[in-house]
């Protein structure tokens, strides 16, 4: 595995530590990682909506402007499916948290 890959890995890894904790920032920057194939993480629509659906719903502009620019590229089921995995996601965090 080369090094880059490996750094892509701890980024996303760290991210999603400080995503559970509840930061706005880690959910932002996940969307973007997923959204743009940023180091070397394979583009994945799906991933880097509910990313940005996380961080619009705690407040952040700029990840509903990103939502709403990669949902014209998604079918209506790949938005559902992210809305899903959201959804999933804070409920797993807050068993988690529980």
């Amino acid at each position: 595995m080369g090094t880059s890959l490996k750094n892509a890995q701890f980024l996303v890894e760290s991210r999603l530590a400080d995503a559970a904790r509840g930061d706005l920032n880690a959910f932002y920057d996940l969307g973007m990682v997923y959204s743009s194939g940023a180091a070397g993480i394979d583009v994945d629509l799906i991933e880097a909506h509910k990313w940005f659906n996380l961080a619009a719903v705690a407040g952040s502009e700029a990840a509903q402007s990103c939502r709403s620019e990669i949902a014209e590229d998604m079918s209506a089921r790949e938005i559902a499916e992210a809305q899903k995995a959201a959804r999933a996601w804070l409920n797993g965090t807050a068993r988690r948290a529980a």
